[in-house]
């Protein structure tokens, strides 16, 4: 069975994986800190709390006797993540015990923070200046279309109209991550980009910035200041204007990048140009779980495997493509069903069962999402019992050892190879054994003492 390669990650994820010098470096920033402690569970918001104002240590057994027994495991929870951002920072005394302080630049800025409040690079244009903006209606399906445009280039699907390609360094991520090539041929969706397909928005966000960030550095580009100005557009209003003018060229090209992707939309002026952040770049900041915005289903499955989703757009249908067969569109409905075929060809691209299933229940119509199951039974097991029986046979690297000059030396080696659980098959009349080829080493060895 195919694994699962996509993982979608937050932005606390990357943050914490920079080295110390460089995560030091984005605590200078105020709205950084801010954007750090809304990342956290709320025990380890309390202890940030608590430790605001605390120059000395905290010893670790201290901190533990501020919970109940039943919460330590919450507690490791708390003190790991503040670990791992070094929010907090491990200090040893000379008999060894731990203790917590907490980082110098962060706990410097969140006092000001705290005390004075907090400030932006850039405040927002005047209406004076920009005139009409589009209102958030109007912004949200914007950001779906450059969204849904994106997805369809990504398809390569005859749907998208010309002139929609993205910029190098765009391709050049999802090369990196969703598409493959062979010297000759265009670009094809690799098994990572057809699971990529089925994730909700959200997640799909996030592995795109996680794969944009990380080709940072390719493009000549610092990833700390990358991940600090997405963070901080996060900070920005929904809806409101901002100058291109108070932006540094980095920030400039990754705001046509994010451009290309609706997180933001770009507006020219008569002497001035702006970007309107849309809720896809505030939602930057939050965890994956707390920006997974609630949306309406749209696919309705019936237990003679037929299939209708109620849209009328064609991202929606050419989803559904890879692992049902659409009989036909109507301007608010797409008809399908679920065949033997269509799920082979999906799993052909590396699509499991288990990521189908899980799409058409998070995709659920309002009319059957309150239904258990939502999905029929006897249409998700099938789906299972199709994928394996496309995986019955396994294939295993091995070696052939044959040709024994006796029958008790053939003996002794089967008894090893399968007292040590690596033998796979063997014929004693043509003294023959299969031997798992991970092992192939230690049965030369003991080839060599039994002579």
């Amino acid at each position: 069975m195919p694994q699962v390669m996509v993982v979608a990650r937050n932005f606390m994820d990357m943050v914490a994986a920079l080295p110390a010098a460089k995560l030091d470096m984005l605590y200078n920033s105020a709205f950084i800190c801010e954007a750090v402690l809304r990342s956290f569970p709320p025990l380890a918001k309390k202890y940030v709390i608590q430790m605001l104002y605390v120059s000395a240590p905290m010893p670790a057994a201290a901190m533990q006797e501020w919970v109940l027994d039943e919460y330590a495991s919450k507690h490791k929870v708390a003190i790991d993540r503040l670990l791992q951002l070094r929010v907090f920072v491990e200090v040893r005394d000379r008999r060894k015990e731990v203790s917590y302080k907490m980082n110098n630049k962060f706990q410097a800025n969140m006092q000001k923070y705290l005390v004075s409040g907090g400030c932006l690079p850039r405040e927002p244009l005047p209406i004076s200046v920009t005139g009409r903006l589009p209102t958030l209606v109007e912004l949200e399906n914007y950001a779906l279309d450059q969204w849904e445009c994106f997805l369809l280039q990504l398809i390569n699907s005859s749907q998208v109209e010309k002139g929609t390609t993205f910029s190098s360094s765009m391709m050049k991520t999802f090369q990196r991550g969703l598409l493959s090539s062979r010297d000759g041929e265009a670009a094809k969706l690799s098994e990572n980009g057809f699971q990529f397909l089925l994730m909700e928005t959200n997640a799909q966000l996030w592995y795109i910035m996680r794969e944009y960030i990380s080709s940072a550095e390719e493009r000549g580009v610092d990833p700390t200041d990358l991940i600090s100005f997405l963070l901080e557009l996060s900070f920005h209003t929904q809806g409101a204007a901002y100058s291109l003018s108070t932006l540094i060229e980095v920030q400039r090209v990754a705001i046509m990048d994010l451009m290309e992707l609706g997180l933001v939309k770009l507006q020219q002026g008569r002497k001035d140009s702006w970007f309107i952040p849309t809720k896809l770049a505030t939602n930057l900041s939050s965890s994956l779980s707390d920006s997974a915005a609630s949306k309406e289903g749209i696919v309705v499955v019936e237990t003679n495997f037929r299939l209708y989703a109620y849209s009328a757009s064609k991202l929606h249908c050419e989803i559904l493509r890879l692992f049902s067969r659409v009989e036909y569109q109507l301007p608010n409905l797409i008809v399908g069903a679920i065949t033997k075929e269509s799920l082979y060809g999906a799993f052909d691209n590396g699509i499991t069962a288990e990521q189908i299933i899980s799409f058409l229940q998070q995709n659920a119509h309002p009319r059957v999402i309150d239904k258990i199951p939502i999905v029929p039974e006897n249409v998700t097991d099938q789906i299972r019992l199709w994928e394996n029986d496309r995986n019955r046979v396994e294939m295993v690297l091995s070696h052939v050892y044959e040709d024994f000059p006796s029958k008790d030396m053939f003996e002794q080696c089967c008894d090893h190879a399968r007292d040590n659980g690596y033998l796979l098959w063997e014929d004693a009349k043509k003294m023959r054994l299969i031997v798992n080829a991970e092992f192939h080493q230690e049965m030369r060895e003991f080839l060599r003492r039994q002579r």
